[in-house]
């Protein structure tokens, strides 16, 4: 899918359509401090992991995408609830 880098959309703060930047948000880390992360921790070194040890479900065919909008006028930022593409292209106008 090919987007746009600037696009006229709603801004939550102007109250009114203004040009916006389009920009993908990237995932950040996983934090070390979820319980399933002290959990697989818990398990000793050699063996069987038990619930750890079999494979899920597997990957989705396509990911979700979050785009992140920025105001020309205000500055500020909003983000949009995400949707699943394969691929996405920025594209200048």
């Amino acid at each position: 899918m090919k987007m746009p880098e600037q696009v006229r959309t709603y801004c939550p703060f102007c109250g009114k359509h203004t040009l916006h930047e389009v920009e993908r948000v990237r995932r950040g880390r996983p934090s070390s401090l979820k319980w399933i992360v002290r959990q697989k921790a818990r398990k000793p070194g050699r063996g069987n992991k038990g619930k750890f040890s079999k494979v899920p479900g597997g990957d989705k065919p396509t990911k979700k995408v979050f785009l992140r909008y920025k105001c020309l006028e205000c500055k500020k930022k909003h983000q949009r609830e995400g949707f699943r593409v394969s691929k996405l292209e920025m594209v200048g106008r």
